[in-house]
């Protein structure tokens, strides 16, 4: 994963939110910002997949992992996306017996 430093202004409470993390998980408080930043970017990508807004590939390519590792996340969320397996089966049958 290709990074880049990117000046920002964070409130006082995620400093010591951070903070928290960053003593909790033995890391030093930047690797502390960016694992709660990939939670959130996480969970904000996961919504926009559940709401249709974006693609299985988008997401995992903005996640910077597989495709496969997105379905996960989502079933651990019990996040459904896309046609749901009902929705595939009226579909094949519409299609049966228009053929």
């Amino acid at each position: 994963m290709k990074t880049m430093p990117y000046p920002v202004r964070l409130p006082k409470h995620l400093l010591e939110l951070a903070d928290l993390r960053a003593e909790d998980q033995q890391v030093d408080r930047s690797t502390a910002l960016r694992q709660l930043l990939y939670v959130g970017a996480t969970g904000y990508v996961l919504e926009l997949l559940h709401k249709g807004r974006i693609s299985l590939s988008k997401a995992a390519e903005l996640l910077d992992c597989s495709t496969l590792a997105i379905v996960q996340k989502c079933q651990e969320r019990n996040l459904v996306f896309g046609a749901s397996l009902e929705q595939h089966e009226r579909a094949k049958a519409g299609t049966r017996s228009k053929g």
